[in-house]
């Protein structure tokens, strides 16, 4: 069953085509590693919120935009295998990150419905 990683950080405002560049670059090492499917969003309309929202679990400073990317895989054997090889990669530790990754958040998500 599919399975996915989420991710979302905050991203200058101003470095949008940065992180366009980031993805590619880290795109094309995913599917070499086994995602099936990966898109790529920038923030539009993401309320600020009191006590939770996007831009608090980032901690996204005023001239930022939250970011979020979806990473799907076959299933979650061939994530975390894909995901550990990935990570170990010589290129990917390459790729400076356009971000603080101290203040970025991913998860794994097993599918449950699809509608």
């Amino acid at each position: 069953m599919a399975y996915v990683d989420i991710f979302i950080a905050s991203v200058k405002k101003d470095g949008r085509d940065a992180y366009l560049d980031f993805s590619k670059k880290t795109g094309a090492l995913c599917r070499e590693f086994g995602v099936t499917r990966m898109v790529e969003y920038w923030g539009d309309d993401i309320p600020a919120g009191e006590i939770t929202s996007f831009p608090l679990a980032v901690k996204a400073e005023p001239d930022e935009v939250v970011v979020v990317s979806i990473m799907e895989w076959p299933d979650k054997a061939k994530r975390d295998e894909g995901m550990g090889r990935m990570m170990s990669d010589p290129r990917m530790a390459a790729i400076e990150m356009p971000f603080d990754g101290k203040r970025a958040i991913m998860g794994g998500f097993e599918k449950i419905m699809e509608h």
